[in-house]
């Protein structure tokens, strides 16, 4: 992104006025209930200064950390923020939004890691009352997380690290405590002293300050969603995917009593649940009670961006597709649209992988697929050349010779003709599983090589899925300790469309 384009953002945001210093002060309140250490602490006083911007992230409070992604896309508004500070003479403040209004407990209430065989394991909490149908920021870890710790270490391969992590997990993830909670206290214990601010989006005492967001949204009869369906269909005409399609009786907001209700136009009122409001009966409670209402994903990032002068917006993948649909939608509501900036992507590999992949120059993406392809390749280059080349002299004789004769065998009579096709047919079978005798037989000669792309396939991609999405970083911090985090701080490319490999 060009300069101008930063700063332009950021000229629009400071003249566009918030109340930062009641923002402020909720953060503060939040990070003392927390635990925050004091850079954390700093970087909010940061964002009481009149010119303050914020480079804003997001995700949901996934067990220990969530997987690696959550903890990349943070690690990317770090950076951004730092050199933002830097290039633009503005203070900038790095700000973790906890998605902590979401109820999809499938996503949040486990944690995947590999055990020392490299193997796929998935470490789970019991669904505690609520679950799947309350905001995470209602649900309390219950009395399991003790044995579900002990499973995590158990699962984990024993570093000089372990012990010291277990402790810190045990110390965070305490029964009775709230998962969201727990979660932004973890992501404060590692990101907390490089300066980043975790907020807690379900804070009630935040809802007055977007009151005005949800009225207006009630308001819209539908105008909203249809800005953003008409958005999605263009990309849609483009080529590209549209990842939210609202429906035309939609309003992108939820009702929490204590369910996460959706709301849905009708006949000039409101179904919430099984009850119906009048327009004025919906308005009178949100205005009352802004706290018991929840923006959908489309209208979340206008909430976020009324709260903070966000000037950039770290988004994964499909969140792009997201921000896609809602260009008019700010416009709409008159807030200022945010650059939208994509998270790092890293995969984290050892020396022996590293090594491995070195040595055959094969590319990562090739070991993606659950099969052995990307191996049979490489092993057929690894054959003698006059075994390759004998192979293919022989297919293409034989072809060469039963074409001739198939030709000659017509003349004579062509009821003979299909025999003939039929016995090159079987000919050119033969000699394929010949070749792949002679391949099993220099996989078998180089067993260690197999063992070897079958592991780095297994720490590349997890059960077929990237690293970044199919495994939590707990695992990396169990294997490397706390220098993983300055790793990423110092080697991790934020740059669009790089996909760093790491070696720690």
């Amino acid at each position: 992104m060009s300069s101008e384009a930063w700063h332009t953002r950021i000229t629009g945001q400071v003249n566009h006025g918030r109340d930062t210093e009641t923002i402020a002060n909720i953060l503060e309140t939040q990070q003392h209930q927390r635990g925050a250490p004091p850079a954390a602490l700093a970087a909010t006083q940061r964002l009481r200064k009149p010119n303050s911007v914020a480079i804003v992230t997001g995700q949901q409070a996934g067990l220990f950390g969530g997987p690696l992604f959550t903890l990349l896309k943070a690690i990317t508004a770090l950076q951004l923020a730092e050199q933002m500070a830097e290039a633009h003479k503005v203070p900038t403040v790095p700000i973790f939004w906890i998605d902590s209004e979401d109820h999809d407990w499938e996503e949040i209430g486990s944690c995947n890691v590999l055990n020392a065989g490299l193997e796929h394991t998935n470490i789970t909490l019991i669904p505690p009352p609520g679950a799947g149908t309350i905001p995470v920021s209602s649900l309390r870890i219950g009395p399991d997380v003790k044995e579900v710790i002990k499973k995590l270490k158990d699962s984990l391969t024993p570093t000089e690290f372990t012990d010291e992590l277990i402790g810190q997990l045990q110390d965070t993830y305490v029964e009775g405590r709230g998962v969201a909670e727990a979660f932004g206290r973890w992501l404060e214990t590692f990101l907390g002293e490089r300066g980043l601010v975790v907020f807690d989006g379900s804070d009630s005492s935040a809802k007055h300050l977007v009151a005005g967001v949800f009225e207006k949204e009630v308001r819209a009869k539908g105008h909203t969603a249809a800005l953003a369906a008409t958005a999605g269909s263009q990309l849609t005409a483009c080529g590209y995917h549209a990842q939210v399609k609202p429906q035309p009786d939609s309003v992108n907001l939820f009702h929490i009593n204590p369910t996460r209700q959706t709301i849905r136009r009708n006949d000039g009122g409101f179904i919430v649940g099984k009850h119906l409001y009048s327009t004025d009966e919906l308005l009178s409670e949100l205005l009352a009670h802004p706290e018991r209402f929840s923006p959908n994903v489309l209208l979340r990032p206008l909430v976020q961006d009324t709260l903070f002068p966000t000037v950039c917006y770290v988004s994964g993948p499909n969140e792009l597709s997201y921000f896609g649909q809602l260009r008019e939608v700010y416009k709409y509501f008159g807030i200022p649209m945010p650059l939208i900036y994509p998270r790092a992507s890293a995969t984290i590999i050892d020396s022996a992988t590293a090594r491995f992949l070195s040595r055959t120059n094969l590319p990562i993406e090739t070991l993606q697929p659950r099969d052995e392809a990307a191996l049979n390749h490489f092993l057929e280059a690894q054959l003698p050349s006059a075994v390759e080349q004998s192979m293919q002299s022989v297919g293409s004789s034989v072809q060469e010779s039963m074409k001739d004769l198939i030709a000659a065998v017509r003349t004579i009579d062509p009821t003979l003709t299909a025999a003939t096709q039929s016995t090159l047919n079987r000919m050119e079978r033969d000699l394929h599983n010949l070749h792949n005798k002679i391949l099993n037989a220099t996989k078998r000669k180089n067993a260690t090589l197999r063992r070897q792309f079958f592991r780095a396939q297994a720490q590349l991609f997890p059960h077929g899925d990237p690293q970044e999405r199919a495994v939590g970083f707990v695992y990396f911090l169990n294997l490397y300790g706390p220098t993983f985090i300055d790793l990423l701080a110092n080697e991790l490319s934020i740059a669009p469309k790089q996909h760093s490999v790491l070696t720690p």
